[in-house]
């Protein structure tokens, strides 16, 4: 018996037809949502037909949806070798080289289908964002407007133009585009939350609480939207559901979820696993490493030692006021300083000066996060010094890319950024007891004094304002509060109330960082029965005069969780004491750090308990607040805390601890610098 075969060609025609019903049902399959069954009949087809356009582009297609996006790029790029002319395949090569964080080359594959096809919005808007991205914001606004031209409905085109004019601070005409946005698609819940953050920038706080009330009301579960719209509220001082909302976020972070930006967390909860976590999935989804621009070489070693500082405040801001001087102090025997400047263009007192004390001062705000990574690895630079962290303005991204072999989380951001290419945070015994390390993904270089450093120069204006001008009782108690609205707590405000209540005739000073805040606080406090005159509001005004008014205060009483910062150093500066209670995160123990610098450790309390009974006793028994006033006035030019030289000392034996690691080729590791005397 001899067996029966197909002639060469009759096979052929069998097997066309089993690839194309294999095919058939696959997309059937991917058709119906189901997309592992699909993934495995498109795999069918091209193990039987490696080169079968249709499998190689939906299999693409499939893996993308599966959210593996370099799969998708290989097997997309692998069909468009077979048909050169597919417009639809080089739109989903460009959503997939998006998705992988590869956006030059998704901007590259969304020209090739615009130039099959120039009409198509979708992929000018796809386009616009990818650019946006990294950071070309005008050529984002050009592919918005060229969407929009073709379909003057496109809300999704609005909303990108949107998006980059945001970028830019072009805030009016952001505003237009989002309503625009808005107006096309009511339940847009993404315009809705872009459009309130900008409604906070020009600080028109209840059109922004709205608006982000809007979204949320659209799409509750909407990422970081929960964490934000909570941190608007505190802004304003309204804490309708607090202690609901706190809990709701903490079970959010417990579950992965993308609930908060990290740096609303530091001011709502004093727990190291939760600020860990918050930072943990901010910085996984939205600052992933970039390994596009390759490894870092080995730099050789240098005579000077190239320090990079990378921030958005070389201006009149609170970083330039406390390191103004460190700049101008840096040894140029054994450091190189190079600024590279993000932020406005303000040409004010302290741009002037800031940008003067560096041997280069760069502007790279129309650069991409890329390009700067870039240009700091051309310029050599040994240690880059992140001096944003998660605060408003950051360019991690720079960071992300490697621009320098070593990197530093350094004054902007209280806590950790759970990034593994920040090598080191600067801080101090004080702020992050060794027990504390495993709470930090960075090494931890501990300086002898105060992690935070000053500026001896700050000029305390010699004008004489009364209580009177100031709006201040002539013989009452003045407590006093300059810290930004948002870090009063309700349980911070219910303290207050007690010491209020306390001393008889007390009032409570307070800056009003928005008109909505002070309406709301005095609000709370007729709801607690204290008389809400007895809170008076500071407005904003020149730092000179600003520190000149703390004299008419008694006694400044800390927040918490997130203590005074800067507004600590000005206090203590100005000769005000400041009481604190000290917790367990970074951002509780700053006011802690600084009293034990200034020595005067008596001034921190580690309890509410504890803070409230000080205040009262400080405030009753005029005689110990006359002597720690008059310690505060001997310390202030004695003692480590304005100590500049000092401190400069420090933090060069500190990037010259790093430095010499590196070179040895050591990984980078916990430092502990020793004390030094003053130049």
């Amino acid at each position: 018996m001899t067996w029966q075969t197909c002639s060469p060609s009759a096979l052929r025609i069998f097997m066309s037809v089993e690839i194309d019903k294999q095919f058939t049902q696959g997309l059937a399959l991917h058709q119906q949502g189901k997309l592992a069954q699909s993934k495995v009949l498109y795999e069918a087809v091209l193990k039987a037909n490696p080169r079968h356009f249709d499998a190689l582009h939906l299999l693409g297609v499939v893996e993308m949806s599966l959210g593996n996006s370099d799969a998708a790029v290989n097997l997309i790029s692998s069909a468009l070798k077979e048909k050169k002319n597919a417009t639809d395949a080089y739109y989903n090569l460009g959503l997939a080289l998006d998705a992988a964080n590869r956006k030059e080359q998704a901007i590259k594959a969304y020209d090739d289908c615009l130039r099959l096809n120039p009409k198509n919005f979708s992929a000018l808007n796809n386009k616009s964002k990818s650019q946006r991205d990294i950071g070309k914001y005008q050529e984002a606004i050009v592919s918005s407007n060229t969407a929009i031209a073709i379909k003057p409905d496109y809300a999704a085109a609005y909303f990108n133009r949107a998006l980059a004019l945001t970028e830019l601070k072009q805030w009016d005409a952001a505003l237009d585009s989002y309503n625009k946005a808005i107006s096309i698609k009511p339940d847009y819940a993404e315009a809705y939350f872009s459009r309130g953050s900008v409604l906070k920038e020009v600080r028109r706080m209840n059109e922004a609480l709205d608006s982000y009330e809007i979204g949320v009301n659209l799409k509750p579960d909407f990422e970081y939207s929960f964490g934000t719209l909570l941190h608007l509220k505190m802004i304003t001082c309204d804490w309708e559901d607090f202690q609901s909302n706190v809990f709701k976020l903490i079970e959010n972070l417990r579950k992965n979820k993308r609930s908060s930006p990290s740096f609303p967390v530091l001011a709502l909860i004093d727990s190291l696993p939760m600020h860990y976590k918050a930072s943990e999935i901010w910085v996984n989804d939205k600052h992933p490493p970039n390994s596009s621009l390759g490894a870092i070489g080995k730099l050789k070693c240098k005579e000077k030692i190239r320090i990079g500082y990378y921030s958005a405040d070389f201006f009149n801001h609170a970083t330039s006021y406390l390191m103004a001087e460190l700049f101008e102090l840096h040894n140029r025997a054994k450091f190189e300083l190079i600024g590279f400047s993000f932020g406005p263009n303000e040409q004010d007192e302290m741009q002037q000066r800031v940008s003067a004390a560096f041997d280069s001062f760069i502007r790279v705000d129309h650069k991409t996060d890329k390009e700067i990574a870039s240009m700091s690895r051309g310029m050599g630079i040994d240690i880059a010094i992140d001096l944003k962290g998660f605060t408003h303005g950051c360019r991690t991204g720079i960071f992300a890319y490697r621009a320098a072999p070593i990197q530093v989380n350094y004054i902007g951001y209280p806590g950790t950024m759970a990034a593994d290419y920040i090598d080191y945070l600067i801080a101090d015994p004080t702020l992050i007891p060794i027990k504390n390390q495993k709470f930090y993904s960075e090494k931890i270089v501990y300086l002898p004094d105060s992690y935070q450093v000053n500026d001896r120069h700050r000029v305390i204006s010699d004008k004489t304002m009364t209580r009177h001008e100031l709006g201040l009782p002539k013989d009452s108690f003045v407590f006093c509060c300059f810290n930004n609205n948002y870090k009063i707590t309700p349980d911070t405000f219910d303290g207050w109330i007690r010491i209020l209540n306390a001393v008889e005739g007390s009032v409570l000073w307070l800056l009003e960082s928005n008109h909505s805040a002070g309406i709301n606080l005095r609000k709370e406090a007729s709801h607690r029965g204290l008389d809400p005159n007895r809170l008076i509001f500071a407005k904003r005004m020149k730092l000179p005069e600003h520190l000149a008014r703390h004299k008419a205060a008694d006694l400044f009483i800390d927040t918490f969780p997130c203590n005074a910062h800067t507004t600590a150093s000005d206090a203590l500066w100005a000769g005000l004491p400041v009481l604190t209670c000290m917790g367990e995160s970074f951002a509780s123990r700053v006011s802690a750090s600084l009293l034990n610098a200034i020595e005067l450790p008596e001034l921190i309390t580690s309890t509410q308990e504890q803070f409230e009974a000080m205040a009262i006793d400080l405030a009753t028994h005029p005689t110990k607040l006359k002597a720690i006033k008059h310690k505060l006035e001997r310390n202030r030019l004695t003692t480590a805390l304005f100590d500049t030289p000092r401190f400069c000392k420090h933090i060069e034996s500190a990037y010259t601890a790093m430095y010499e690691r590196y070179q040895a080729d050591l990984a980078p590791d916990h430092i502990y610098i020793q004390p030094q005397g003053s130049i």
